[in-house]
């Protein structure tokens, strides 16, 4: 029985296709001359071989070969027939003792050949599970006649596998066993009689070594390091030059040069103003979206530039939380400057709502449609989405700030709170999303959900022994199918390694609500900053401390295991744990860019402040125009990551240009 073809292994039975070996062997003989048919014919002497067979195919395509013998004198025979036969048989010896001419299906990227040999005397089952899927049922790969016979599997080499190898007839597990396959590697295990304990045995081989997956990934870290490189130093070495000739100037052409003539004084000819805009945030701005980008191009099709199967955390899944983090701390910061302008309460809520509807408006009607769906239709269209989150959380936090973030801080007077002034003068803030989380740890936990256990965070399908096949995402998942029905995601990163079926949406009501926990998290960097301005030892000691601190609660939730946690890192749910984490992150990422570019100079924040000016513009035309070339083409190497990790670099490249071309024009796309 051939087993139904799944993402992870595909069944692809391996077969002697003997009705070809003999158009194979005319084709040889075309191009023999005269003299060597004179010389085959003077050896065609009286020979006996085998001449007909026929072959039937079983319904798991291995092969049954009959072969009848028959005694053929050459004298009777042509000799073109003679040797046509001759090649034939050979071809068909080769073949039968496991050398095939032919390598095995085409392989493409992050696959491997196993081919199974069975020695025993009676059939087995294949079966696997991959070690990311957590709890998972063990899913049928193939069946192998027994008495010599073979299979051949094409498998995914993404993660770690577990495949085991039963009998029906003694009711048991003859072998199991773990192993990470290479691409493009091809493998044979044979099954047989162990020799010393008289047992069915699994032995492992390589028959072909596999490509290094990685050698595209650090060919390019290694180009882009060098240029890198080159962009740091030779300006200074430009620099370096500059000063030599004008020091040379002034010591070789006498006193009309000197410094101490009267002219424009030193001071304010060197004097610049200090920029009032935090390069640090535009440029950590630009950074989460330059890898955005480069992740929605596929990453180079790595499974760590994509998103993680259920939990755990890949690089996919560190830049929405950093947008969110950005979202707050920009709030904090252009509402003070607002109110330093004397911008009402009124205009402030004027100008977020139309923002937030904005906002909302590009990601249902633009991101979550593409004329390459066909006609628009209600049925199938998504009505959550990432815009749509980034929007109402921006609004939740501008209304936080509006009503209850203007303060401003009277450092001059000394209070016990001090030290904690950046969180007590802000207690309403503080209150509300202490209630906010609350809520969400209450839905998640305690709310009953159909045909389900209470506080489920699985993913469902065929994890957790497929007890819960329907569960996916737990209360989240069953709120958003209450709510939109159809109208979600229905491809979660779940559906292919869990085998769901149930739609579930990253973008869900329940995960915005740990969203604004996300954003306000950002806004204490931004209160942070206003609150010990121009004291940059504290602002770094504060960003340090919120990321210890953040980083113990994710630990402890987490247990610092993928699935074994209170609350695992998820961002399917965005978990509470997920967010500790990312907040975490965010806070050290955020500091070391403050003090490279904002305190010490060391970096103007090139290239990532360019799209990062430019945010909307790049993530909205990457989202629409990023399948059309030249941002991308239709890839015909696709055994490899090479081609695929060109294709990502190259887009992301393109948009990162383009933002610098309007960062020279002094085109900023604002909302």
């Amino acid at each position: 029985m051939t087993p139904t073809p799944n993402p992870n292994c595909t069944v692809n039975i391996s077969q002697h296709r003997l009705n070809r070996f003999n158009i194979i062997a005319e084709v040889l003989l075309q191009d023999l001359s005269s003299d060597e048919w004179s010389c085959l014919h003077a050896r065609g002497a009286n020979r006996c071989m085998t001449r007909a067979w026929n072959r039937e195919m079983t319904s798991t395509g291995v092969r049954v070969i009959k072969m009848s013998r028959g005694c053929f004198d050459s004298r009777n025979m042509d000799p073109r027939i003679l040797l046509q036969a001759s090649l034939t048989l050979l071809i068909f010896v080769a073949s039968s003792h496991g050398q095939h001419l032919k390598s095995g299906p085409r392989l493409k990227m992050d696959q491997a050949l196993l081919t199974f040999h069975n020695q025993l005397t009676e059939e087995v089952q294949l079966f696997y599970t991959s070690d990311y899927c957590y709890k998972c049922v063990y899913q049928r790969l193939a069946t192998v006649r027994p008495d010599n016979n073979n299979a051949s599997v094409v498998i995914s080499t993404r993660f770690t596998l577990t495949l085991q190898v039963e009998s029906w007839t003694r009711n048991a597990t003859l072998c199991r066993w773990s192993q990470a396959y290479g691409e493009g590697g091809h493998y044979s295990v044979w099954i047989q009689m162990s020799e010393a304990a008289s047992e069915p045995s699994c032995t492992h081989s390589v028959d072909k070594r596999p490509n290094n997956t990685y050698l595209p990934i650090l060919v390019s870290a290694l180009l882009l390091a060098v240029i890198a490189l080159l962009y740091f130093v030779a300006p200074s070495v430009y620099r370096r030059r500059c000063t030599s000739n004008f020091i040379e100037t002034i010591c070789c052409q006498g006193s009309q040069y000197s410094v101490d003539d009267e002219g424009e004084p030193a001071g304010e000819a060197t004097t610049k103003a200090k920029p009032t805009r935090l390069r640090s945030l535009d440029t950590f701005r630009g950074f989460a979206l330059t890898v955005m980008v480069f992740v929605n191009y596929g990453g180079g099709g790595y499974w760590f530039f994509q998103h993680a199967p259920w939990n755990g955390l890949t690089v996919a899944d560190l830049v929405m939380p950093w947008f969110v983090f950005i979202i707050g701390t920009s709030v904090v910061l252009a509402f003070r400057s607002m109110q330093r302008r004397g911008v009402s309460r009124l205009q402030l809520l004027r100008k977020t709502t139309w923002r937030t509807v904005v906002l909302m408006m590009l990601g249902f009607c633009f991101l979550n449609y593409s004329p390459r769906d066909g006609p628009l239709s209600w049925s199938w269209l998504r009505i959550p989405g990432v815009l749509q989150r980034l929007g109402f959380t921006y609004f939740v936090l501008s209304l936080l700030q509006t009503f209850w973030g203007q303060k401003e801080i009277p450092l001059r007077l000394y209070h016990w709170w001090n030290p904690v002034q950046d969180v007590v003068l802000y207690w309403p803030q503080w209150l509300i999303i202490i209630l906010l989380e609350t809520l969400w740890l209450c839905i998640t936990f305690i709310m009953p959900v159909p045909n389900c256990p209470t506080g489920y965070l699985g993913a469902g399908g065929i994890g957790d022994n497929g007890l819960y096949p329907n569960c996916t995402g737990g209360a989240a998942g069953y709120i958003d199918r209450l709510m939109f029905g159809d109208n979600m995601y229905r491809y979660p990163t779940c559906k292919m390694m869990y085998h769901t079926t149930q739609p579930f949406d990253p973008e869900g009501v329940l995960g915005t609500i740990n969203s604004i926990v996300m954003g306000f998290l950002g806004m204490q960097a931004g209160k942070i900053i206003l609150s010990y301005k121009e004291l940059n030892v504290h602002i770094l000691g504060r960003f340090l401390a919120w990321a210890v601190v953040l980083g113990i609660s994710a630990a402890i939730l987490s247990k610092c295991t993928r699935d074994g946690g209170f609350i695992p890192v998820n961002k399917n749910l965005w978990s509470l744990s997920y967010v500790t984490c990312m907040g975490c992150f965010s806070f050290l990422l955020l500091g070391a860019m403050y003090f490279v570019t904002d305190v010490k100079g060391w970096w103007g924040g090139q290239p990532f402040i360019y799209p990062g000016m430019n945010s909307i513009f790049v993530y909205v035309g990457h989202s629409l125009l990023g399948f059309y070339f030249p941002f991308s083409w239709e890839m015909h190497f696709q055994q490899s990551h090479w081609e695929w990790l060109l294709q990502s670099l190259w887009g992301t490249a393109l948009w990162v240009f383009i933002a610098y071309l309007l960062y020279r024009k002094k085109f900023f796309l604002k909302i």
